[in-house]
C-alpha cells in the first residue's frame, strides 16, 4: 500500500490556477524533498496532502484512505506536520514535554489531563530526538534547533506513517543547520521511522537519506524521481529559471547561481 497517491490535483482560487495536473505517489520506506521557488504551489500541495485544503479536481488517498469517504480527524492523527506557522502560536511558557504531549489532540497547548501512558510517549518521542533531558525546560529558552526538534518530538508522538517538515532549516545558522539535519539522518534510520516529506529551498540539505526528490514550477510537476536523478543543473537551472550549476560530493549537493547580467545606462 503506498503512503500517498495524489491523482490529477488541480486547486484553484478566484479563477487562477495554483496548483495543475499534480499527480504524486510516496512508497513505504521513502524520504522525499519537495523542491520549488516562492509561489511554486508548495505550501498549497501540502495542505491538501494533510487534508487542510480540498482540491478542485483529483483524488487524494493516504494511506490508503481517500479523503471524502474517511474521517479525516483521526486520519491526521497518522500524519505528523512541522511548520513553522505552528512553532510561532507555541505557549512560550510551555515545557518541552507539555508540547510534545499536545501532539496527541494536534492542540496548541494542553486543555485536558495527559494520560501516565500518553507521558511516557512523549517522554519517548523526546529521547528519539535526543531532547529527552531538556523535558522540563520551557519552550521560549530553547535554540531555534531545539525548538524544532520539538516540535518534530509533539509529530510523531502518535507514531504517524508520514512526517511533512516544512521548512524545518529556516532560521538556522550553518552550525545549528548541520547538527539538525545529522539528526536527522540518525532519526530516518530507526526502522519505525515514517515517510518524510522535507520541503526546502536549499538543496544543500537534501542529504542521502532522502531517496526522491520532487520539482515544482508554476503550480506543475516540472520532474520527480529519484534524487540522485532530478537533481540536476539543468532541471534547477528550469525550476529557477536561472543559470546555475548543480555539485554533488561526498553525498551532498551544492547549488551554484551564475551572476545575473549587469544592466548598463
Amino acid at each position: 500500500m503506498s503512503l500517498v497517491e495524489l491523482e490529477g490535483i488541480r486547486f484553484t482560487r478566484q479563477g487562477n490556477a495554483i496548483l495543475n495536473g499534480i499527480s504524486w505517489r510516496i512508497e513505504a520506506g521513502e524520504h522525499w524533498a519537495l523542491l520549488g521557488a516562492n509561489g511554486s504551489g508548495k505550501t498549497t500541495l501540502l495542505k491538501i496532502l494533510t487534508g487542510y485544503a480540498w482540491p478542485t479536481v483529483g483524488r487524494v488517498q493516504v494511506l490508503g484512505r481517500t479523503y471524502g469517504h474517511c474521517d479525516l480527524r483521526s486520519l491526521r492523527k497518522m500524519i505528523g506536520w512541522v511548520s513553522s506557522s505552528f512553532t510561532r502560536r507555541i505557549p512560550p511558557k510551555d515545557t518541552v514535554l507539555e508540547i510534545a504531549a499536545s501532539g496527541f489532540d494536534a492542540s496548541i497547548g494542553l486543555y485536558r489531563e495527559i494520560r501516565d501512558d500518553e507521558w511516557s510517549r512523549a517522554a519517548k518521542a523526546l529521547e528519539s530526538l535526543n531532547m529527552a533531558p531538556l523535558g522540563e525546560r520551557v519552550f521560549n529558552t530553547l535554540s531555534q534547533g531545539e525548538q524544532q526538534r520539538t516540535m518534530i518530538a509533539r509529530a510523531i508522538v502518535n507514531d504517524p506513517a508520514i512526517l511533512v517538515l516544512d521548512e524545518p532549516c529556516a532560521g538556522l545558522d550553518p552550525v545549528a543547520r548541520l547538527s539538525f539535519l545529522d539528526e536527522l539522518a540518525g532519526f530516518t534510520a530507526r526502522e519505525s521511522a515514517p515517510g518524510i516529506v522535507l520541503v526546502t529551498h536549499h538543496i544543500e540539505e537534501i542529504r542521502p537519506w532522502i531517496t526522491h526528490a520532487h520539482l515544482l514550477k508554476d503550480g506543475e510537476t516540472l520532474i520527480q524521481g529519484r534524487a540522485d536523478e532530478v537533481v540536476t543543473t539543468g532541471t534547477l537551472a528550469q525550476m529557477l529559471s536561472h543559470e546555475c550549476a548543480v555539485e554533488k560530493r561526498d553525498g551532498a549537493y551544492r547549488l551554484r547561481l551564475a551572476h545575473a547580467p549587469r544592466t548598463v545606462g
